[in-house]
């Protein structure tokens, strides 16, 4: 239902916005800040992004908790698509989820509403090793061809 309401409302909120901006600063202004926004705003999910990739990469080697930069991946993503976007509405929210803070107080609203029941990282419980002296029981036949071949071997293949 959220969703829905979303979709609804959102485009109604830039209609909403393009009126009264272009209403007030004109058509090419309005224009180059949506355009500017986009562009500065893939230069800057860009930049963070990569930096939050790395440290995601050193979570995962110093065997750390991954889950604030796998959600700062996210919402830069987000903040990425929401600035292409063009409009105002969106263009905020983008710009806001790029902000290291406001991306902090998210992750510690939706961590404070999500329980995770288990979370282990490293290798499993000690269990016990199999026995490595096992022997299997079997019968073989030897499939090789022992005629001769009736052409050339091609260059492809080995002798």
């Amino acid at each position: 239902m959220w969703l829905l309401i979303a979709f609804i409302a959102i485009p109604m909120i830039e209609i909403a916005l393009f009126i009264q901006v272009g209403g007030v600063i004109g058509l090419g202004w309005t224009l180059l800040i949506v355009l500017m926004t986009a562009i500065a705003g893939s230069y800057l999910v860009r930049h963070q992004g990569l930096r939050e990739l790395g440290n995601l990469q050193s979570s995962f080697s110093e065997m750390r908790d991954p889950t604030e930069p796998l959600a700062n991946g996210a919402m830069i993503l987000v903040a990425g698509a929401l600035l292409l976007t063009p409009g105002f509405f969106t263009d905020i929210v983008g710009l806001s989820l790029l902000v290291p803070a406001v991306r902090r107080a998210a992750f510690k609203w939706v961590r404070s509403r999500v329980k995770v029941a288990r979370f282990e990282m490293g290798p499993g419980p000690a269990q016990e090793p199999e026995p490595q002296d096992h022997v299997i029981d079997g019968e073989f036949e030897d499939v090789t061809q022992t005629k001769k071949p009736t052409h050339k071997p091609s260059q492809w293949t080995r002798h």
